[in-house]
């Protein structure tokens, strides 16, 4: 059934309507979830602190841990602090901020889905969706190296904190007589080592930030070449050069799908992902 200009344009407006709304909820869906990380995290440090405060206290003594003491008791009131402080922005929150982050999750894939169901019945030709793909690839490109700056930067923090950590446990551990308060510092300095260590290992930052700065660089080489009309997009019909456009950077996009699934795998069957 053929649609009149008016009611496209009316659905087109819906669709943008649906953009914007989909956005909000992403924009709270992130704001909500590091609040209720944050949440957690200050509480759960809070209620360590507290706990090994006391034991610690009972079993060793206020004069032998006073500096440690010192330490841990501002850090306990600003954990405390903070998980209070989000509980009343929690409480005292309105519209989308009001809800948690798993039913803003329900509802952004509600959302979606409904953005879907209405671009269907707008029923826009063939060539039209192919220049709206086109016109997201910038969209898809800030994305990715987006996501690669932060594995990036999450990798220097890591092998920052494994460079000067060893070198500080070591100066720390080769003092001859090591007094009580310099110990708990080569202790926590040798943790922060070892966990920096495990987790670069374990989550692969680099190898994510370089696979996904890879794809940028070949997606952009793609819409570049079609920009110029140069090899392999030098055919004179524009609709066969956005069908080959769509076609290459899909494949681009499957195969970062695939290096993220080999990156997710336990090192003893990542071989086996092609």
């Amino acid at each position: 059934m053929a649609v009149g200009p008016r009611e496209t344009a009316e659905r087109v407006h819906a669709l943008i309507d649906h953009k914007k709304g989909i956005a909000e909820i992403r924009v709270a869906l992130r704001i909500r979830t590091i609040q209720t990380f944050t949440r957690w995290l200050a509480g759960a440090l809070a209620v360590a602190l507290l706990f090994a405060f006391v034991v610690a206290n009972v079993a060793v003594g206020w004069s032998a841990i006073a500096l440690a003491n010192k330490i841990a008791i501002p850090v306990f009131l600003l954990s405390s602090g903070t998980f209070w402080l989000i509980r009343y922005m929690e409480a005292n929150a309105r519209g989308l901020y009001k809800k948690t982050a798993r039913e803003l999750n329900i509802e952004l894939e509600a959302a979606e889905e409904l953005r879907l169901l209405d671009a269907a019945r707008l029923g826009l030709p063939v060539p039209d969706r192919q220049y709206s793909y086109k016109d997201s690839i910038p969209a898809e490109l800030e994305s990715l190296r987006k996501d690669g700056k932060k594995y990036r930067r999450k990798h220097n923090v890591a092998q920052s904190v494994i460079i000067v950590g060893s070198l500080a446990g070591t100066a720390v551990s080769a003092l001859a007589d090591t007094p009580a308060p310099l110990k708990y510092w080569a202790m926590g300095i040798t943790f922060s080592v070892g966990a920096a260590a495990g987790f670069t290992g374990y989550y692969k930052w680099r190898e994510r930030a370089f696979y996904l700065q890879q794809t940028a660089d070949d997606i952009e080489h793609h819409a570049t070449a079609f920009d110029l009309g140069i090899y392999p997009y030098d055919d004179p019909d524009e609709h066969i050069r956005l069908a080959k456009l769509a076609k290459e950077v899909e494949l681009l996009r499957v195969e970062q799908r695939k290096r993220e699934q080999q990156l997710d795998q336990p090192h003893e069957g990542s071989a086996e992902v092609v």
